[in-house]
């Protein structure tokens, strides 16, 4: 894995933040990161145009399902509620054995003990926010002590926000060095870096966002914490794809691209599959390289899947 902290000049010293910044431009030099956000929306557009009614069928309604975070990030969340959200999980075993379950369930870290207790459903991933989420304005003391609480009570999986304030200002360093800090303590555990793509302001910053994250260990890069005036959009999901693209043929390491916040109809779920499918091809359409951040999709696809309105989340 290339990483942000491993040092190929050949010297033994401590690199001065001016070297480290170089650095950092260099790493993103070879991509193309002057993008224009007319030119993304453009394309965009008619990449789902020609494409997006191809997929609108059964066999990626079902794959969509089996590629779900199913998500419950509420501050009424309880023990009890979440009892019960993991329930729904184990139940769809029974009710749905020729269906493939969801991927993972999402929650806060205090609540991962819980899903981890009464998880029943094998191949269904433990996944938590962690790291300050969704602000991420913490101290870096806090989100390694998150991390490893929500990984010590059983999450496979952890999603944190990048530091958009330090990225926004340039502290590229600052950055990576915490995305590389947080990978180190998931260690062979999936660690999903969230961009905040709404906060970025442009597909230009939205791509250096992306390759940084990558080049500091992330796993997956996603969209949006749901938490934002602006969440997922096709246009993010463009840009992000697009370097998980250009990243993979220039390392050679596959990293995975997850859509979420405000995915609530099938129809954009379905575009965001149709983006990834034609930037990125059909080895990203599994739950291993793509997920969908959703609550309330759960139940949509279900009904379309099953062709009568199905309540079961």
């Amino acid at each position: 894995m290339e990483h942000h902290h491993d040092c190929h000049c050949g010297h033994d010293h401590d690199h001065s933040h001016e070297e480290m910044q170089s650095r950092y431009a260099l790493a993103l030099s070879k991509y193309n990161t002057h993008l224009h956000d007319d030119e993304v929306q453009l394309k965009v557009d008619s990449l789902i145009t020609q494409h997006l009614d191809e997929n609108n069928n059964m066999e990626v309604k079902k794959q969509l399902f089996n590629c779900l975070d199913l998500t419950t990030l509420k501050c009424t969340d309880s023990e009890e509620s979440v009892m019960k959200f993991t329930e729904k999980v184990n139940e769809f075993v029974d009710k749905y054995p020729d269906l493939d379950n969801v991927a993972a369930i999402c929650v806060y870290p205090n609540m991962a003990e819980i899903v981890n207790d009464t998880l029943e459903a094998d191949d269904v991933k433990i996944a938590c926010v962690s790291g300050g989420f969704p602000s991420s304005q913490t101290f870096m003391e806090v989100k390694v002590a998150e991390t490893a609480m929500a990984l010590h009570a059983g999450a496979e999986e952890i999603d944190i926000v990048m530091p958009v304030g330090k990225f926004l200002c340039g502290d590229y360093e600052g950055m990576c060095d915490e995305i590389g800090e947080l990978k180190d303590i998931c260690g062979e555990k999936t660690l999903k870096v969230i961009l905040e793509t709404g906060a970025l302001r442009s597909a230009s910053n939205i791509k250096k966002a992306a390759i940084l994250s990558m080049y500091s260990g992330a796993d997956f890069i996603k969209t949006s914490t749901g938490k934002e005036a602006i969440s997922a959009t096709p246009e993010a999901a463009l840009v992000m794809c697009e370097a998980i693209k250009e990243y993979y043929k220039e390392t050679g390491r596959k990293v995975g691209f997850k859509a979420a916040g405000g995915i609530d109809s099938v129809k954009k779920a379905l575009a965001y599959y149709t983006i990834v499918k034609e930037v990125l091809g059909e080895e990203w359409l599994n739950n291993g390289l793509f997920r969908i951040g959703a609550s309330r999709l759960a139940n949509l696809l279900l009904s379309e899947i099953t062709g009568e309105e199905t309540k079961l989340f």
